[in-house]
């Protein structure tokens, strides 16, 4: 439990939960939590969740790769094969929803804040996986309205390249 009155900063007092967790039960290339989730489980604000994973990146006991999240471990450790990275997974589970018609053509997909929420990543993470959607065919975005499900003569066909994941 946080001590926001005691002497301890609040971001050192994440830095050390986390580190009895990693050294508790986590393995070296396991997942460890988002600064979203972090910010969601202690309600700070996202600079104190950076900060305490910045504690641990430099203490060693960590590595973040980029688009990929933070990872228990210095770098490069093995991670868990078979995942790909976070923004392949949201876009995947995109395309998916495109696919099964929970995301109809022309009618918008989920907002960027309710993503973020959704699946606990960065802000920059939802974004990748958007870029990818909008190269692939599968979004289109219109300047001031937001991204929308691309016609069905748009998408790739199914079978070829565009895929996420």
């Amino acid at each position: 439990m946080l001590d926001p009155d005691g002497d301890t900063h609040l971001y050192l007092q994440i830095s050390e939960i986390i580190r009895s967790r990693i050294l508790g039960r986590l393995s070296p290339g396991d997942l460890v939590a988002s600064e979203a989730e972090l910010q969601r489980e202690f309600g700070v604000a996202r600079t104190t969740a950076r900060r305490a994973i910045r504690v641990l990146r430099d203490e060693g006991l960590i590595h973040t790769a980029r688009g990929q999240g933070s990872f228990v471990g210095p770098d490069p450790a093995p991670r868990n094969p078979g995942k790909p990275p976070l923004f392949r997974q949201i876009a995947g589970d995109i395309q998916e929803q495109i696919r099964s018609g929970a995301l109809l053509p022309r009618r918008p997909i989920p907002a960027e804040a309710t993503l973020v929420r959704q699946y606990g990543v960065a802000r920059e993470t939802v974004r990748k996986a958007m870029a990818l959607l909008r190269e692939q065919g599968w979004i289109y975005t219109v300047p001031a309205r937001g991204s929308y499900v691309s016609p069905e003569d748009s998408r790739p066909p199914s079978g070829t390249g565009g895929q996420a994941s």
